[in-house]
């Protein structure tokens, strides 16, 4: 994807950059959507996903670039010893390649389309009689819409909105040259279908402003004219001092004025489908952003629009171009049983989107009507709107238990509906508070507490994922439903920490960030070097960038240790260099649904010791965050995970293996292809 002479920069040692690493996730996203394996209409969503994730990406990583660049410029990464100007300079030098294989990635989808009996036309595309629709359309739904300007002095340039498509015209009246800019309201409808043919044609709303824009400035000659949109910075940090004083200590009133800053943060792209430098020089200057900020889309600036084509084709032909439907299945023994229960004999293991989310609700509903309940404690990092865990803990509550929510107001994008929820919580009698300090709280856990003839017992859920329900019907994560002691215990403990802000507090079976996390986890590699070439490593996780767990894996691979990672995105390690890294192996899976799950294994045999967790191997997650690991103790739970693990890492259909010099590839194999994701809905049997 990127020149030599960037990947230099970019790639030291058995290093590699963790942007760039990301980078090249998100071109493996992208390949989906050439993937001919993939149903069309599945197709056309991996390319709206790939240019959402880059939307994000430039938002958030790009924007804290450009923030250390100007608060700690000589700072350098641990990688490759590059600082934020020399990374962001390397990243923005990738991105026209980008634009390129988007805009090809779209026309092969568009023909693709057509072929099926879609077609999304641009305007010069119309034909004459299309033209008087398409202009009748325009005139009567999309004009009484659009917000016209002439700029000069009594009309200023405006302030462009994040993410949002505008017209800019170089309009000339009277001899005299002036800009004109149209916003596109985000109320009109963006795909419009133009009656008439065999065929559906449709068109979108961008391309009949930029056709019939000009109506807009009737006495005016336009001279130029381009689409374009804008995309701000969306980093931010807020530390409990800021909240000290102006805010009267309250973290959430913080939160809401960081959100309401956010939409007019400093511009770090610009995006433009046309090449008139006039045009571009414009939006440069009244901006404030540099050159090598402005990208050319020959297409469309995002393809969301993709999501809703289903509706254009006949229910018969939809089979053909989606997935095959599924249902996440609810064990028949657990059905109809009182879980509190069943899991007092029982671990209950759940593996999503293979099985139903409607277990964990259920169990939470049960506690909050159970008389034996006394408490409920659980930390949210994301939500549904509508939330149904929400709900079973506002019902709870009604039924008098103390129902505590750690509520992390900081889950970017989401912390609005946080701020909602934990509103809500706290108007029905439950405890709420936002975590520990400036640390994220980003582990997943429920401990419900119970007294039955004065004994106390606990009912503890560790899981990889956030109790979201739509989510778990498209991400993997694993959960554990326990009612060990000692994790009971240690459950009880880590809430009771939180709340007297305790970073530093041991527990007997839980690995807990920032404290005990990271060197469990090298306490478990140091255990697998002293056996060499004896040793065993296999882990599953989103991401790999601290450097310190890198160092301890290549130690571990120096010693002889045989190392199996499954890594979706980020991956700074490069595996398979001679006398580093050779006896690691490193596969990244993109499927049908987002690998969310981490895995850690360590030994073989009756030695292994497996847990489960909410922390990927990043710096933020085992320094920065309070995250929860824990071990699956039940022999059948182990059992089912490691084999789910050794499914996982012996994938050759959706799998692709991580190189040495950084690139990723298909994985030649002569046996059977193997597709975890498929062999799990089949497993389950969840297909409809």
């Amino acid at each position: 994807m990127a020149s030599n002479k960037i990947l230099s920069k970019l790639i030291k040692g058995n290093t590699i950059n963790r942007e760039y690493s990301w980078l090249e996730f998100n071109n493996r996203v992208l390949d989906q959507a050439m993937d001919l394996t993939n149903p069309l209409l599945e197709r056309c969503k991996f390319l709206s996903i790939f240019k959402s994730n880059l939307d994000e990406f430039t938002m958030v990583r790009l924007g804290s670039l450009e923030n250390q660049n100007i608060t700690s410029p000589e700072e350098t990464e641990n990688k490759t010893g590059l600082t934020a100007d020399e990374q962001i300079e390397a990243i923005l030098s990738i991105y026209p390649k980008l634009y390129k294989n988007a805009d090809h990635t779209y026309n092969f989808l568009k023909a693709d389309l057509y072929d099926k009996g879609l077609s999304i036309l641009k305007a010069e595309d119309l034909s004459q009689k299309q033209k008087t629709k398409c202009l009748e359309h325009f005139s009567e739904y999309m004009l009484p819409r659009i917000n016209p300007l002439v700029l000069d002095q009594k009309h200023p340039m405006i302030r462009f909105q994040n993410l949002r498509t505008y017209m800019v015209l170089l309009l000339e009246r009277n001899g005299r040259q002036m800009f004109g800019v149209i916003t596109l309201s985000p109320s009109i409808e963006r795909i419009y279908r133009i009656d008439g043919g065999k065929k559906v044609h449709l068109i979108l709303s961008e391309d009949l402003l930029y056709l019939f824009g000009n109506l807009a400035f009737p006495g005016y000659t336009v001279k130029e004219k381009a689409l374009i949109r804008i995309t701000r910075n969306a980093d931010f940090e807020a530390s409990m001092e800021e909240a000290d004083v102006e805010y009267n200590f309250d973290f959430s009133k913080l939160i809401k004025t960081k959100i309401e800053e956010r939409t007019n943060l400093s511009p770090v792209r610009v995006e433009i489908n046309s090449s008139c430098e006039e045009i571009k020089n414009y939006i440069a200057k009244q901006t404030g952003i540099k050159k090598n900020h402005i990208f050319e889309s020959k297409t469309y600036f995002d393809y969301k629009f993709l999501f809703k084509l289903a509706q254009f084709f006949p229910s018969a032909v939809l089979p053909s171009l989606q997935y095959r439907p599924f249902k996440p299945q609810v064990d028949p023994k657990l059905k109809g049983v009182n879980l509190l229960s069943y899991v007092e004999k029982k671990d209950i293991f759940l593996s999503y989107p293979y099985d139903s989310m409607d277990t964990l609700i259920t169990l939470l509903e049960q506690a909050g009507e159970d008389k034996s309940v006394t408490n409920i404690k659980i930390t949210i990092y994301r939500l549904m709107d509508h939330s149904r865990i929400a709900n079973a803990l506002l019902r709870a509550a009604e039924h008098g238990k103390d129902v505590t929510a750690v509520m992390e107001l900081c889950a970017r994008f989401d912390e609005e509906n946080n701020l909602y929820y934990a509103n809500q919580l706290r108007d029905a009698g439950c405890t709420v508070f936002y975590g520990l300090g400036d640390y994220k709280v980003h582990s997943k856990i429920i401990s419900i507490t119970r007294e039955k003839d004065g004994k106390v017992s606990y009912i503890t859920h560790i899981g990889t994922g956030n109790y979201n329900e739509g989510t778990s019907k498209q991400y993997t994560d694993l959960n554990i439903i326990t009612s060990n002691r000692e994790i009971g215990e240690d459950g009880v403990a880590f809430f009771r920490n939180l709340a007297i802000m305790n970073l530093e507090a041991e527990y007997r079976r839980l690995l807990v960030a920032p404290y005990s996390l990271k060197k469990g986890l090298i306490a478990e590699i140091d255990k697998e070097i002293e056996k060499g070439e004896d040793g065993l490593i296999m882990a599953k996780m989103n991401s790999l960038t601290d450097r310190d767990m890198i160092e301890k894996l290549i130690q571990a691979s120096q010693a002889g240790v045989r190392i199996y990672l499954c890594v979706r995105g980020i991956c700074c390690l490069l595996p398979g260099i001679k006398g580093s890294t050779e006896n690691i192996s490193v596969i990244s899976i993109v499927g049908r649904f987002l690998e969310h799950s981490r895995i850690y294994s360590f030994g073989k045999g009756k030695d292994e010791r497996l847990y489960i967790g909410s922390a990927d191997l990043m710096t933020r997650n085992i320094n920065k965050r309070v995250e929860i690991a824990a071990p699956v103790l039940d022999k059948a739970v182990h059992q089912k995970i490691k084999a789910l693990l050794t499914l996982i890492l012996s994938d050759t259909v959706k799998g692709r293996r991580l190189n040495s010099d950084g690139t990723y590839s298909k994985i030649e194999t002569l046996s059977s292809p193997i597709d975890s994701q498929e062999e799990c809905l089949k497993s389950n049997n969840c297909y409809c």
